[in-house]
């Protein structure tokens, strides 16, 4: 009872801060509260950000070019832009930027304050710039390729014809597509970073919500803007608690003191289920979750030891165990619900096999006694997953030390190239085989001070030429059965040399109180705006 008194305290004492709390064992009528593990956050501005939490939190704050459909995430409707056009060639694409567009501080949202942004976005050249760097656009460049000809006309003209549905998912519904405040954040610059600084922990973009207040560790609160172009929100404002414990998050849960919980247990999940007045909505996400191989430490280098590793997990147990109900096993470096993805029996070609294993990393001349470091975060299945691949390696002489921290250092750690093996997940923003193969196999410069952070093929020092041009070769096919084929084997080759061992896709389980209505979501967004009570 000192635990749950101990959170609830908190959590009250949090909102007490900016909100009328008034109630114990229910939320505010026009809150919504969620629990969420929010470690991982580290910045608001979408010219950096590549964590999944505050992915989502920019989809809810600042809108884009385009959105995805919340009936269906295959669809893309107008957003910032109410339609676009194709130019005959398909290298050019020209958006109609809606007119009488504003900042929360008055300010128009022009397609000039749009093209300032995506010039913006490679300007600063962190690693969110690479949504724009695969498709032939630079810092250099961007003036020239990225234009606004008047103020409801935005142009971007590509180097070659890609495909304009994945154009549309990979850069126009994706966070670099934010209209930024351009008057705002440059007066609010420091050293020349372009605001970079300033939207650490503010949103100044057109939306239905703000960040008002962002407390790291602690919570994120996001009000309603009053004078959004589109249909207001229901909700006041959304209160986002970061709790870690999913034992925590469930007693606040049904004890009524938050709406919603996002990180349960499997034993959670199937128990609040059976429960009245809460429902579970579970979805497929287009997210990885797989071993992070470091290509530079020793061993590593040999695909047959990468191969070895793929025979040290027993998943089937894993299935039924820790990863039951949040997620299916998938070891292909494309998810499940993508074009040109390996069908669910394909893509699953692994099975535990320490014979096999030790065969492998005989052939490749590793002894017995091999040190090596696993770093792993705070989701619950992620130290579930370290216990079970370090038993299994011991088994053929590994030795796997184990050490868990915050997923804040996770990154930093992983994004730095300071690791041998990590547990990961990775979020693709595309309904595309590219999507995660622009990431995880494709790397177009592994020097370390490309600091290509959003690559997890560079954060694993990864590179091969020949895979390199397959991907690219793959992405420009104009023939969609040729290029689904080109997918197909690719995934297939990449799973017996690739760089990570891939496990399983996540599903995404929100549980919720009853009380609360709209939640909807799907792989690629939580739609906060449709949520009442």
């Amino acid at each position: 009872m000192k635990l749950r008194t101990r959170m609830l305290s908190s959590v009250l004492a949090v909102a007490a801060a900016a909100l009328p709390l008034s109630a114990v064992a229910e939320t505010p009528p026009n809150v919504m509260v969620m629990a969420w593990n929010i470690d991982a956050i580290s910045t608001f501005d979408p010219a950096q950000v590549g964590e999944v939490v505050t992915i989502e939190m920019l989809s809810n704050t600042c809108d884009r070019l385009m959105e995805y459909a919340p009936e269906d995430e295959t669809n893309i409707l107008p957003g910032l832009a109410e339609s676009y056009e194709v130019s005959e060639d398909g290298t050019t694409l020209t958006f109609k930027i809606r007119e009488g567009l504003t900042f929360p501080s008055g300010n128009p949202a022009t397609a000039q304050e749009m093209m300032w942004s995506l010039h913006r976005v490679l300007n600063v050249g962190l690693g969110a710039a690479a949504a724009l760097t695969e498709y032939g656009f630079t810092a250099e460049n961007a003036a020239e390729r990225i234009t606004a000809p008047d103020d409801t006309t935005l142009v971007m003209q590509f180097d070659q014809a890609y495909p304009t549905s994945l154009v549309l998912q990979a850069i126009a519904a994706y966070p670099v597509a934010t209209m930024l405040d351009r008057d705002t954040i440059m007066e609010n610059e420091v050293d020349g970073d372009l605001g970079n600084q300033y939207l650490a922990t503010r949103t100044e973009c057109v939306g239905p919500y703000h960040l008002a207040r962002w407390n790291p560790g602690e919570v994120v609160i996001l009000e309603r803007n009053e004078d959004y172009w589109g249909e207001a929100p229901g909700m006041q404002t959304i209160l986002i608690r970061h709790v870690a414990e999913a034992g925590t998050q469930r007693l606040m849960l049904t004890s009524g003191d938050i709406d919603v919980a996002r990180d349960l247990t499997p034993e959670d999940i199937a128990d609040v289920s059976a429960m009245e007045g809460i429902e579970v909505a579970t979805t497929l996400k287009p997210q990885l979750t797989y071993l992070a191989l470091n290509n530079e430490f020793g061993p590593f280098t040999d695909p047959n030891v990468r191969l070895a590793l793929r025979y040290l997990l027993d998943y089937d147990a894993m299935g039924d165990s820790f990863l039951r109900n949040i997620g299916v096993i998938r070891q292909s470096p494309v998810q499940l619900g993508a074009f040109g993805a390996l069908s669910e029996d394909e893509g699953r070609p692994f099975a535990l096999d320490t014979d096999r294993a030790r065969e492998l990393l005989t052939e490749a001349g590793i002894d017995e006694g091999t040190n090596i470091s696993l770093i792993l975060g705070t989701h619950p299945y992620s130290m579930p997953i370290g216990q079970h691949f370090q038993e299994n390696a011991a088994a053929v002489g590994l030795n796997v030390s184990v050490e868990r921290m915050a997923n804040a250092q996770l990154f930093s750690r992983v994004r730095g190239r300071e690791f041998e093996m990590a547990v990961m997940s990775w979020q693709t923003s595309v309904g595309d085989a590219h999507g995660m193969a622009s990431r995880q196999i494709y790397n177009p410069d592994n020097a370390a001070e490309a600091q290509l952070t959003q690559y997890p093929s560079w954060r694993s020092a990864y590179f091969s030429e020949e895979y390199n041009q397959r991907v690219m070769e793959a992405l420009l096919e104009p023939d969609v059965d040729t290029r689904e084929e080109l997918y197909r084997q690719l995934q297939l080759d990449q799973m017996q040399e690739g760089p990570q061992v891939f496990m399983f896709q996540t599903s995404q389980n929100v549980a919720y109180r009853t009380a609360l209505q709209g939640w909807t979501a799907h792989g690629f967004k939580a739609f906060y705006n449709m949520v009442s009570k």
